[in-house]
């Protein structure tokens, strides 16, 4: 259960803030909600209080799951699959819609290391983006340092 000031990860939208419970009343039953504003684009979303799991909302990660992170990013063993573009690109949406920081970090490291290879289709360079921007703000929140920090040493990792 989250409580009013606590910061939050909503899948594929971000680390967010939540401001409120709200108590709406929808087909004549009262049904909690958290009000979360995302913090990068300012977006306001409700979330179910009994749907908060379901949705995937969770907490942030902690300094200690960070090494993992990390692991992920380092790896270098991974084989991108060679299917079409399309069908890594569902793949690579279902990982990044869990949440899982984990996730999020394998997405950014298997996108990087095929634009190694070959030019990114469009969606995979905007997917990229995304999960670069979803993995910076969170680890930067955890560990207290500007994302441009963080981009620097993820950065490294994936070089």
């Amino acid at each position: 259960m989250f409580k009013i000031g606590d910061l939050a990860v909503y899948p594929a939208h971000g680390v967010g803030k939540i401001e409120s419970i709200e108590c709406k009343s929808i087909g004549g039953k009262n049904q909690d909600f958290y009000v979360m504003r995302i913090l990068d684009n300012d977006m306001k979303i409700m979330i179910p209080v009994p749907n908060a799991q379901t949705v995937g909302l969770r907490g942030l990660i902690t300094q200690t799951d960070i090494p993992r992170v990390f692991d992920i990013l380092l790896r270098r063993e991974v084989s991108v699959n060679g299917g079409t573009w399309n069908r890594r690109y569902r793949e690579y949406m279902e990982k990044i819609k869990t949440g899982s920081i984990y996730e999020l970090a394998e997405v950014l490291r298997d996108l990087t290391v095929l634009k190694g290879d070959k030019e990114l289709s469009f969606g995979e360079r905007k997917m990229l983006d995304t999960a670069r921007t979803l993995l910076l703000k969170e680890l930067s929140i955890v560990q207290d340092v500007t994302e441009s920090e963080i981009e620097r040493s993820i950065f490294e990792m994936l070089t």
